[in-house]
């Protein structure tokens, strides 16, 4: 089953009608109707960085996994690049699932709902991959896979005010709900069956509130009118990318791909080769590890005047014939005024401060590689 299409052939998200009825322009990701920005991507990216903003991330799939035959963290465990037995009831664990040469599938979030039961939470446009390559390696019905992506709305709620404007909606003690940890059931201003994880995709502390879908709509509104007192915006994927930028995180299709493995893309703190389970591309992530001269992921700073976007080559210097990597996300900072990125670097030409030049149009403007933590020195 999928979701309602608009007259342009995207899937619509449970608050399409309100985009719709607020005249707000949608455009297509992952082949879904969404916001690039309400208002200003400055005074979306401002209200989260300050305040509070909320997002629409609907598109996001939800495949609620229960073991049969055997358990299902064993199960998972054969699939992700992860340590699934470290991630306890009640608890969320980023990984990644990848391919047998060491490609990403996909980086996703599970949810430990239970003894034996997690839900997945995979990138939109990866929901269908992931969900049959899931399948593909369900031998013997070891494990039962139910995709309830058309069940919940998702509307993340981020800011340093998030935890004060939803503490006012809901009678869940939100202070017990650790970094990465979540609740089932809960109530959020009427609205029941909500589960409630303190997670998200923008560096600041907020939560990621899975709604049943019927009732998203009128989360959001309630959104809107209660926290016009603590300054909240509505925010689209302008400044959803700006922030996760700044807040070192990537992004799916640009930082992360089946041709870039999670080692090379920067999110080699999820992948535990060492693990006793094995899993699908181990062995080929292992020979990553041990390339001298593979790619590294690297923050970078502008120095000169520019934007670097996704594909631009990166030299050694203004003479080098060959480029020694390539710009993978790039953004002007709405927090520091100046022009950052991700790029994939050599690794003997990827130390921290080393100047580089990256091709921007016919010009080669000078940068240098920084690692991405910008946000630990606001």
């Amino acid at each position: 089953m999928e979701p309602l299409r608009n007259e342009d052939g995207l899937f619509q998200t449970p608050m399409y009608d309100y985009y719709v009825e607020a005249g707000y322009d949608v455009s297509d990701f992952g082949g879904w109707a969404l916001p690039i920005q309400f208002s200003r991507i400055q005074e979306e990216h401002d209200a989260v960085r300050n305040d509070v903003g909320i997002f629409d991330a609907s598109h996001m799939g939800e495949v609620f996994i229960t073991g049969n035959k055997e358990h299902v963290l064993d199960w998972l465990n054969g699939l992700i690049t992860n340590e699934a037995h470290d991630c306890a009831i009640n608890q969320a664990q980023y990984t990644a699932v990848v391919k047998e040469d060491g490609g990403t599938l996909d980086d996703l979030i599970y949810y430990r709902n239970g003894e034996n039961e997690i839900i997945v939470t995979p990138n939109a446009s990866n929901r269908i991959k992931i969900v049959d390559w899931f399948k593909a390696h369900n031998q013997d019905d070891q494990v039962t896979i139910d995709d309830r992506s058309l069940d919940y709305g998702l509307i993340a709620v981020q800011g340093p005010k998030s935890e004060e404007l939803l503490q006012s909606m809901t009678d869940c003690d939100l202070s017990q709900i650790k970094s990465y940890h979540f609740l089932m059931d809960q109530t959020v201003d009427g609205v029941e069956h909500v589960i409630v994880s303190r997670t998200g995709y923008t560096g600041e502390n907020g939560f990621e509130l899975y709604i049943p879908w019927n009732d998203a709509e009128k989360l959001w509104r309630r959104f809107l009118e209660l926290g016009e007192k603590y300054n909240l915006k509505e925010c689209g994927l302008g400044a959803r990318d700006t922030l996760r930028l700044e807040g070192g995180m990537a992004l799916y299709g640009n930082d992360l791909s089946e041709d870039i493995n999670p080692i090379e893309g920067g999110i080699g703190f999820a992948v535990k080769t060492d693990k006793e389970a094995d899993f699908i591309g181990k062995e080929a992530l292992k020979e990553v590890k041990k390339d001298p001269n593979r790619y590294i992921s690297r923050g970078f700073e502008l120095t000169g005047k520019g934007i670097a976007r996704h594909g631009a080559e990166i030299f050694e210097s203004e003479e080098s014939e060959e480029p020694i990597g390539f710009v993978t996300s790039g953004t002007k900072s709405p927090t520091f005024g100046k022009a950052i990125g991700y790029a994939l670097i050599r690794k003997p030409q990827a130390e921290f401060g080393k100047e580089i030049f990256v091709q921007i149009r016919n010009k080669r403007i000078p940068a240098v590689i920084t690692k991405k933590d910008w946000l630990r020195h606001r």
